[in-house]
């Protein structure tokens, strides 16, 4: 079996994920390929310094806007925005993979007493009247709705009927997110937007268990190298350890990945199959490793797994934003400093759009990183990149840590 040192697997994941050297990636269409690369993005509608969707994208794909995103999801109906990681956003391409997590959806909407009338109700009104939001959907009160039939969790809960109904058909598959003015979301009928031979395709699943190994496959390629655990890679597919480890041999017996040792990990690895030139790349030397800088988004597919990048880079990463502000470390939206194939330090970086201003309120270098004249010239021109991306024009540096 094969053994790489954990300086080739970082290497290896980097240039999968194309964050280290020439890009890979550029413009729009670089935008969705590497979405269509990475199977999904995670969504998160918190906005400091960019989404959480549209930083990963920043990172890894030249000359970057956010408009780009927008188009690809609203206008161009390239990508969609979906249940997978949790909120998540995948190729277009992807919808009959998922038949089968609508139909478990319609099955569960229809044990709540008065779901279906609702429905019928709101479908009727907005193939009327086009794109509604939960506040201008005319269903009033509140239903009780369990919310494991979506990828929120598991908790029971009363909620506003208008905007029950429309998550519901949006999970079924009837409906679609029509564009967000912010974090709100306007929904209209999927047919009006998707090909009517994508969405009446057959699901090229034959049952759960491909579906499952469908969406395992998926993960590793996005990553690029995953191990034999519980990885929050993972997250969002139902497995158990019994599961994973049937799973995994069985796409290895296929062909599909190659399973490999890294140095110093007792853990076997996987990758993808269609990846073994890359890494014969990594391992022979001729792989293209020119260093870039890079911010990296907190729900990254490279932050996915924190005990694996713990393990291969040594660095220990925790998105604050939850955590009460006199426990944090760092600040609520530190993103992670990327140098060739090391994480070199991180950064808390505020965009001021309306003063055009990009506020760096910390900066903190890794143990052994030092405040060089070459490294200062390095991070001023990644800033004056990143508030571009933000519409900042001037950075302002407030504090260092």
């Amino acid at each position: 079996m094969q053994i790489i040192t954990k300086q080739q697997a970082r290497q290896f994941i980097l240039a999968k994920q194309g964050l280290i050297g020439s890009y890979r990636f550029a413009g729009k269409e670089g935008a969705c390929e590497y979405v269509r690369q990475a199977g999904c993005i995670q969504y998160d509608p918190v906005d400091v310094c960019g989404k959480n969707a549209e930083l990963t994208l920043q990172s890894r794909v030249r000359g970057f806007r956010k408009k780009m995103l927008h188009d690809l999801l609203y206008k161009d109906r390239l990508l969609v925005d979906y249940a997978d990681k949790e909120l998540s956003i995948w190729p277009v391409e992807d919808w009959p993979y998922f038949s089968s997590y609508r139909d478990r959806s319609r099955e569960l909407g229809c044990t709540f007493d008065g779901l279906e009338g609702l429905k019928t109700q709101a479908m009727s009104y907005i193939r009327e009247n086009g794109p509604v939001c939960s506040d201008t959907l005319p269903i009033e009160g509140e239903i009780f709705w369990h919310s494991s039939m979506h990828w929120s969790g598991n908790w029971d809960k009363k909620s506003q009927a208008a905007r029950s109904v429309l998550e519901q058909l949006y999970t079924d598959g009837d409906l679609i997110i029509h564009h967000k003015n912010g974090s709100r979301k306007y929904y209209d009928i999927a047919e009006k937007h998707l090909p009517k031979s994508l969405l009446e395709a057959e699901n090229p699943c034959r049952d759960e268990k491909e579906f499952l190994s469908w969406r395992v496959l998926r993960r590793i390629g996005a990553v690029g190298l995953l191990w034999d655990k519980n990885s929050s890679a993972f997250l969002g597919i139902p497995l158990n350890v019994e599961k994973r480890k049937e799973i995994l041999a069985r796409l290895a017996e296929e062909g599909k990945i190659i399973p490999l040792t890294v140095e110093g990990i007792k853990t076997l690895f996987y990758y993808r199959s269609e990846d073994v030139l890359q890494m014969q790349q990594i391992v022979e030397g001729s792989a293209d490793l020119k260093p870039r800088m890079s911010f990296i988004a907190p729900l990254d597919p490279l932050m996915w797994d924190k005990a694996l990048v713990l393990s291969l880079w040594d660095f220990r990463y925790a998105w604050e934003i939850y955590t009460p502000a006199a426990k944090r470390k760092y600040g609520h939206y530190t993103l992670p400093i990327l140098y060739g194939d090391r994480f070199i330090g991180r950064i808390d970086a505020a965009a001021d759009r309306k003063e055009g201003i990009l506020r760096v309120k910390g900066l903190w270098w890794e143990q052994g990183v030092r405040s060089t004249k070459k490294l200062n010239a390095l991070l001023e021109r990644t800033l004056r990149s990143f508030g571009k991306f933000n519409d900042c024009q001037n950075i302002e540096m407030m504090t260092a840590g």
